[in-house]
């Protein structure tokens, strides 16, 4: 042997592998010496002494689980812990499929939005509305606009218009400095009835992407008229400098 050389086990032991700490115990892991048996159609057969349990189970091709460990005596069912194992891992994985994350959205007008950009956003939102997220609705005001909150509303309730069939107001309309804010939450009992009243008339049911409701366009009003004329005359202009 070289000199100052370490000598090392050929073979080092290993932990045993346990079953997972989730995982019931089934068979022969079962410890105690009598069990409350469940037979594999669901039928109290009684307390039985573990060896018998096991024999029955046994015969039936099938394994001994024990699901209430806590009981006194332990109950244990007859199943095909394969298969249970499987389905449970299947219905798990479905659930986590059909879970979603609900966030809030934001979507942006201006008070002189073009009808084309507002039918564009609005689409969005019942887009998103749709996916099950909540949305805020963010009306921006610009100079002396502000001093027209009435415009800001009025987008606010034909988009609120539009989307009834998937949602309702969840916050109502509020100035937030110089800009107006409200927010939309879908609405199932609305969706459901819209849905009802799709199949009556024969028509599909509105999914967020192509229900349209004919409203009034957003932007040619007096106020806003007014507005703009207010900011390019010479006084304010005089103001401004």
């Amino acid at each position: 042997m070289l000199s100052g050389a370490r000598w090392l086990p050929e073979h080092r032991s290993r932990p045993i592998a346990t079953p997972a700490v989730n995982e019931p115990r089934i068979n022969d892991r079962i410890r105690a010496r009598e069990v409350r048996l469940v037979s594999a159609e669901g039928e109290q057969v009684g307390i039985k002494p573990l060896p018998e349990a096991l024999a029955i189970a046994r015969a039936a091709d099938l394994d001994l689980v024990e699901v209430a460990p806590q009981a006194s005596p332990p109950v244990c069912r007859i199943m095909d812990y394969g298969k249970f194992k499987y389905e449970a891992a299947q219905r798990a994985k479905e659930s986590r499929r059909k879970t979603t994350q609900i966030s809030i959205k934001e979507m942006k007008y201006r008070v002189k939005i073009g009808r084309g950009d507002f039918d564009t956003k609005t689409k969005k939102v019942e887009h998103f509305l749709g996916e099950g997220h909540k949305v805020k609705l963010t009306i921006m005001f610009r100079g002396r606009e502000v001093a027209h909150p009435e415009l800001g509303m009025k987008i606010l309730e034909n988009v609120a218009e539009q989307v009834r069939d998937l949602a309702k107001v969840e916050a109502a309309p509020k100035l937030d400095g110089r800009n107006m804010v409200m927010v939309l939450a879908p609405d199932k009992r609305a969706q459901d009835a819209a849905r009802r009243r799709a199949e009556q008339e024969g028509k599909v049911a509105p999914t967020g992407a192509d229900h349209e409701v004919e409203i009034e366009a957003p932007v040619e009003t007096e106020a806003a008229v007014e507005v703009e004329a207010a900011a390019t005359s010479p006084e304010a202009a005089t103001q401004e400098q």
